[in-house]
């Protein structure tokens, strides 16, 4: 029973360990050495149907050198402040691990250390909400190393809305009127035969 016990808890310590080296990255550790941008049109944005164009690259006012250890660059949609509250499926985290700010993929691809363009359409998943853009630069063993991102440290410039999908399609309406207009030609069609067939039968 004692080697049991011994046993969990050497792979409880381990575990924790474990998460303490490799797990627990924290966004305050993080240097904001990326620069991002993102344009698109003015006004509410459509899921499913606008684009954005994001920009990227290594700050140049830092030293020769620093993105040496970047492997991969990691591109994501995040929500703002705004539309975190009271929803703590949204909740910023320290430890990234634990974090729900980005959620949604836009790119993830090996580094280069010279700025990159992507014209990205917004994914039809995308709920209404205020965004911004983030990107995460990734070490050999795919952790995150450094970041960038379109707004400031507060996250309140440079934001945009995103509308999300109705639930309802343009093909669907076309459909809707299609069939309508069907059924209202065949109901008078109907009519039409009954009464033929009503005189023929009074002559």
């Amino acid at each position: 029973m004692a080697a049991r016990v011994l046993v969990l808890a050497s792979i409880l310590i381990f575990s924790c360990f474990a998460e303490t080296c490799y797990g627990a990255i924290s966004f305050s550790s993080l240097q904001r050495t990326l620069v991002v941008t993102a344009s698109h049109r003015q006004g509410l944005l459509k899921a499913g149907e606008d684009k954005i164009t994001v920009r990227w690259g290594l700050n140049q006012s830092f030293p020769a050198g620093t993105d040496s250890s970047y492997k991969t660059i990691k591109v994501q949609l995040c929500y703002a402040p705004i539309s975190q509250v009271d929803r703590a499926w949204r909740k910023t985290e320290d430890h990234l691990n634990k974090d729900k700010t980005c959620q949604f993929k836009i790119v993830k691809k090996p580094y280069t250390n010279v700025n990159e363009t992507l014209e990205w359409t917004i994914e039809r998943d995308v709920p209404t909400a205020t965004f911004f853009i983030r990107a995460y630069a990734l070490d050999s063993d795919d952790h995150e190393v450094a970041y960038g991102q379109n707004t400031d440290a507060e996250k309140k410039t440079n934001l945009f809305e995103i509308q999300a999908i109705t639930g309802r399609h343009v093909s669907l309406d076309i459909a809707s009127v299609c069939f309508s207009a069907f059924s209202v030609v065949s109901l008078m069609g109907f009519f039409f035969m009954e009464k033929r067939k009503a005189r023929k039968s009074q002559q």
